[in-house]
């Protein structure tokens, strides 16, 4: 991929000087894909986004079969990643998901739980404090067995059935996530509604609760064309880990209104060009992309990706002119 020392480097004051990127692509990427998509080209995409420089991968999600259908092969996939030197978190919804993600080894597991009744109801078929009751049990013996623990928090900006969501009622789960054990928390803009404001207001809070910026995670969807600047709301703030979609591929099966997340490409270019190091390639990251697209069988939505993709394209064509010649 042809950049021409581009973007250029313009660091800002306050900002962090590395962010990890929180790679979601294999997982929350994949998993609203109406296609089955074949084991090994999970795996393969997964490989190449570790060559690519991305040292937390999400790989998949140990949830039932019925509920979500791409993520079936779970047991048969995660063995294909297990020689990568990478993180491979993967999603565990109650304790059999925990057992049977412990049986293959997982060190990394992230249980998910909602913000608001509506979102709760139609996830987790329960209310917000009965999930975290089914929950507990499950941080409790990862924590005990010396597995890090994420925890994921949707709805934390906007709800489809229930609209705004007050900042004190997101504290509250995230305050109940963390005293239940919890390394982590991922902030989620499941619907993509948040705005830098909102986004400033709730780490505000948040820091008011006592609960470091340092654990917190952020999770943008793209559906108002926000999540690079909710992001840098964020980097302001002191958050340094993000979650992102290579190519820009995801969404999610339980709320019909959440689009793509951030695309990876899009914000690496954004940190690069703040002076951020990632330890991500974006030329290895774009080609990667390229080819899942291709397997699924339509352009990625990532503005980077087709960017710097038709400027590739675009230099072939002159190559081979100039060959023609």
């Amino acid at each position: 991929m042809i950049v021409r020392g581009l973007p250029m480097a313009v660091p800002a004051p306050g900002l962090p000087t590395r962010v990890r990127i929180h790679e979601v692509g294999a997982r929350d990427g994949l998993q609203n894909e109406k296609s089955t998509v074949p084991t090994a080209v999970k795996a393969e995409f997964v490989h190449r986004l570790a060559e690519a420089g991305l040292t937390t991968i999400e790989a998949t999600s140990f949830v039932h079969p019925k509920w979500v259908p791409q993520l079936a092969d779970a047991e048969q996939l995660f063995p294909l990643l297990s020689g990568l030197p990478v993180e491979l978190p993967v999603l565990v919804p109650n304790e059999r998901g925990l057992d049977r993600a412990l049986a293959l080894g997982a060190r990394r597991v992230a249980v998910f739980a909602s913000a608001t009744e509506s979102f709760a109801k139609a996830n987790l078929n329960r209310t917000v404090d009965e999930s975290l009751a089914m929950f507990h049990p499950v941080v409790e013996r990862a924590k005990a067995g010396g597995v890090h623990v994420r925890g994921y928090l949707s709805m934390c900006f906007g709800d489809p059935w229930e609209g705004a969501v007050p900042v004190p009622q997101v504290v509250r789960v995230c305050r109940a996530l963390i005293d239940m054990g919890c390394d982590e928390l991922s902030l989620g803009d499941t619907i993509g509604v948040a705005t830098p404001g909102h986004v400033e207001e709730l780490l505000t809070a948040l820091g008011e609760e006592g609960i470091p910026v340092s654990a917190l995670g952020v999770h943008f969807h793209d559906t108002y064309g926000q999540a690079l600047a909710n992001t840098l709301a964020a980097l302001r703030h002191g958050v340094t880990t993000v979650d992102a979609s290579a190519g820009g591929l995801g969404g999610c099966p339980f709320a019909k209104s959440a689009t793509g997340n951030l695309a990876t490409e899009d914000l690496v270019w954004m940190l690069t060009g703040l002076g951020i190091d990632t330890g991500v390639d974006l030329g290895r990251l774009v080609a990667t992309s390229v080819w899942m697209a291709g397997r699924l069988g339509r352009p990625s939505p990532s503005r980077t990706v087709r960017a710097l993709s038709h400027e590739d394209a675009e230099g072939q064509e002159g190559r081979e002119a100039h060959k023609e010649q």
